[in-house]
C-alpha cells in the first residue's frame, strides 16, 4: 500500500473528454514505495504542483490535498505531460531513497544460473556486472558515488531510474525488480 505519491500531472478543470458539467479535478501520481501509477482526486480549492509529494495513506485526517485515490492505472493511461514528467520525478525519488537502491546493489543475486538481477539495469553488461561483484566482495557500497568510483557503472542512479521507467512503460517485462507487476486491466 502506498502512503505517499509524487504528482506527475494536475488537471484542475478535469479530463477534456468528460462532459463539461461532470468535470472534476484529477491528478496523476506515482507511489514512492511500490511505484504504482495512480489517478487521484484532489480536495476542493487545492493546488498541486508537479513533483510535489502528497500523503495518500489510510489516515484521512492526514490527507491535506488528496480526497481519495480513484484507481491504479497503467502507463498508457497517463497524459502526455505526465509521461514526460515521469523520468524527472523518478530520478528525484531514486535520489531520496538512495539507501534502498544502494542496498539493492549490495544484495542483488542471480535470477538464474546464467543471469544476474543487476544485468537488468540499462547500461550494465557482463563486464560491468563482474566489476560490481568483484568490488562488492571487497566491501559493501555506501552510496551511488561509491559505486561510480569503484566500478565501471558511472551513473547507477540513472540506470535505476531507466529500469523503473521501463518496468512501468513496458507491460511485457519478464522480470520486475522495483515495480509491482501490473494487472491485465492496467495495460
Amino acid at each position: 500500500m502506498e502512503d505517499f505519491a509524487y504528482i506527475l500531472d494536475y488537471l484542475a478543470s478535469g479530463l477534456p473528454d468528460q462532459r463539461r458539467f461532470r468535470r472534476e479535478p484529477v491528478a496523476y501520481g506515482i507511489g514512492d514505495s511500490e511505484f504504482k501509477i495512480l489517478e487521484l482526486t484532489p480536495k476542493p480549492d487545492v493546488t498541486l504542483n508537479i513533483g510535489e509529494r502528497v500523503y495518500i495513506g489510510k489516515e484521512m485526517e492526514e490527507r491535506k490535498k488528496i480526497a481519495h485515490v480513484k484507481r491504479r492505472i497503467g502507463y498508457n493511461n497517463l497524459t502526455n505531460a505526465a509521461q514526460s514528467e515521469l523520468p524527472y520525478v523518478l530520478f528525484d525519488v531514486v535520489k531520496v531513497k538512495k539507501e534502498y537502491f544502494v542496498k539493492f546493489f549490495n544484495e542483488a543475486s542471480p535470477i538464474t544460473t546464467r543471469f544476474h538481477a543487476l544485468e537488468l539495469l540499462p547500461g550494465l553488461g557482463r563486464k560491468t556486472l563482474l566489476s560490481i561483484l568483484g568490488e562488492r566482495k571487497k566491501g559493501l557500497f555506501s552510496s551511488f558515488e561509491d559505486i561510480g568510483k569503484r566500478t565501471m557503472l558511472k551513473n547507477p542512479d540513472k540506470s535505476i531510474t531507466k529500469r523503473i521507467e521501463l518496468e512501468l512503460s513496458d507491460s511485457h517485462q519478464k522480470y520486475y525488480l522495483f515495480v509491482q507487476k501490473p494487472r491485465k486491466e492496467e495495460y
